[in-house]
């Protein structure tokens, strides 16, 4: 008796995946916004003020005591590098992750929505040592905060 329930909810289950399946085929269901968009230009560039620019609107963001950036001091291996950003900055609306260093110095981008608590936590590739930067917008302002990282196995590129 137990099997036959469990048949039927399998049998409800998959024959509905099965028509959203062939909606979103047949273009019946289409996403109406777009969620995010790639900011390709700051990820691209090289030098902080233009990617500040591309990705946040300014370029110089002023040094917080207010931003924490917690990261190993030696990172054994490059690849894999934790670290993790919190502020206690009001009205924090995004958080940019840079490593100076790398090729590509943007390493991500998260952006927070109201009433979000200022606080992530990745792990990034870092090629060679140099600073870690966490760049918080708040109320139009930037503001910084930078820890220097050695590594000692190359991750990007070394």
């Amino acid at each position: 008796m137990e099997t036959d329930v469990k048949r039927r909810i399998l049998l409800k289950g998959s024959m509905a995946a099965g028509a959203l399946g062939v909606a979103v085929a047949a273009g019946l269901l289409t996403p109406t916004r777009v969620i995010a968009a790639w900011p390709d230009k700051a990820f691209a560039a090289k030098a902080m003020p233009d990617m500040l620019l591309e990705l946040m609107g300014g370029e110089n963001p002023e040094e917080s005591a207010d931003i924490k950036i917690k990261a190993p001091d030696i990172a054994e291996n490059g690849a894999v590098v934790p670290v993790t950003i919190s502020t206690t900055i009001a009205g924090a609306q995004s958080i940019a992750v840079i490593a100076m260093n790398n090729p590509a110095p943007l390493v991500a981008s998260y952006d927070l929505g109201e009433g979000v608590e200022g606080f992530v936590s990745t792990r990034i590739k870092m090629g060679k040592s140099g600073d870690v930067v966490a760049v918080v917008k708040a109320d139009g302002k930037l503001y910084s905060a930078k820890k220097g990282v050695k590594v000692t196995i190359g991750g990007c590129g070394g």
